[in-house]
């Protein structure tokens, strides 16, 4: 049996098994990475998606959630094939899942013109949160600059003067960057675009080395940012290290150990956040999958509950009900109190955590709000 058919029978099970049928039923394309470089991230969404979903029937909600899950080998094409197969074939009424924000590009617009929602778990391309924002897309995750404004002004409180700046080139690099340079006071030493997927960063630590920097920011998700952190280490440069979760998320963190210790790092979400939501959504993770959620994981987590809210309100085939519904975003979020800005975007605060040890296991805790009840810079240029 394959691993989307593996999917299917445990979603098709458990919905019987709930009696989805007295609920409205919604039926939802998942498009997300499950082969192949970034499969972790992809694997934690769909995983913090399926969790919500089971959660729901215990708790004896009707979710009526149909869901069919395809792997997009992070390429565009395959994202946009199976995108047209989703929406022509599968006769789907959502689209979610994508992690890539090269992929949320080639996919989000020709959904969302074809009339279909897309909930983004993840990526947040600024061209999609300003004069391209449409009402039928939300980003349930964050704007793509979001935690990395935060890192800037963390970097200036922390006094630092002159960064050492990296990403890899493609939206979400870009936006990155962007990002920082807008919340950080100091200087930018050196700002420099990497591949994506790029595995030695033997060249950018060399200059990093040169530089006359007094800190370094990078974001690199995935496997890029565990070869980095490893070379960094073993490279003897010493300046201080500032990013966001996506390259000190909890896979990641174990890949890397030690060198990642203290490390301070900026996110809308961890695990010690303390409400009810979180940590039935923490304790129900480890649980069930056996290790602890991830930042994607908690994304994915938030976004079928986002939809089974919706589902509990209005017919997704009425879609101005169905939008409305959405965008009340009545659900219990891992993050607390969850409000969507005027370009479907989250208004929310972003953390600063550090990483720390808890027995075998490298994780995070918050020690501070880095930015308090952010809107996105892009909301002022939406014009829904």
């Amino acid at each position: 049996m394959s691993p989307k058919t593996k999917v299917l029978a445990a979603v098709a099970a458990s919905m019987l098994t709930a009696g989805a049928a007295e609920a409205d039923t919604v039926k939802v394309g998942m498009i997300t990475t499950l082969s192949g470089g970034g499969a972790g991230l992809g694997i934690d969404v769909r995983d913090g998606f399926m969790l919500a979903l089971k959660l729901a029937e215990e708790n004896g909600r009707e979710h009526g959630i149909d869901l069919v899950v395809e792997d997009d080998q992070r390429k565009p094409d395959v994202a946009v094939q199976l995108a047209d197969k989703m929406i022509q074939s599968e006769k789907v009424d959502v689209l979610t899942g994508i992690i890539w924000s090269n992929l949320a590009m080639a996919v989000v617009p020709a959904a969302v013109g074809q009339g279909k929602f897309y909930l983004s778990p993840n990526a947040g391309p600024s061209a999609l949160a300003g004069k391209g924002c449409h009402e039928n897309y939300f980003n349930v995750a964050w704007q793509n600059d979001n935690l990395h404004e935060a890192a800037g002004a963390y970097a200036s409180g922390a006094g630092f003067s002159k960064s050492f700046i990296l990403a890899p080139n493609y939206p979400a690099g870009k936006d990155a960057l962007t990002g920082y340079k807008r919340f950080f006071e100091g200087e930018i030493a050196n700002e420099v675009y990497t591949q994506l997927g790029q595995s030695d960063y033997a060249a950018e630590i060399a200059q990093i080395r040169a530089s006359d920097a007094d800190s370094v920011f990078f974001f690199l998700p995935g496997g890029m940012g565990i070869a980095f952190l490893k070379q960094y280490a073993g490279s003897g440069v010493d300046l201080p290290v500032v990013g966001p979760a996506f390259s000190f998320d909890q896979g990641i963190l174990q890949a890397v150990g030690e060198a990642a210790l203290g490390v301070k790092n900026t996110s809308q979400w961890s695990k010690d956040i303390a409400n009810d939501a979180n940590k039935a959504f923490v304790d129900g993770f480890l649980a069930e999958y056996g290790r602890l959620p991830s930042l994607y994981a908690s994304q994915g987590y938030d976004t079928a509950n986002l939809l089974i809210s919706a589902a509990s309100k209005a017919d997704v085939a009425d879609t101005d009900a169905f939008r409305d519904a959405l965008r009340e975003a009545e659900f219990a979020s891992v993050r607390g109190d969850f409000e969507f800005g005027r370009n479907h975007h989250p208004i929310q605060d972003i953390f600063v955590r550090e990483v720390i040890q808890e027995g075998d296991v490298f994780t995070n805790r918050i020690v501070s709000t880095g930015l308090e009840d952010h809107v996105d810079a892009y909301a002022g240029d939406c014009e829904m």
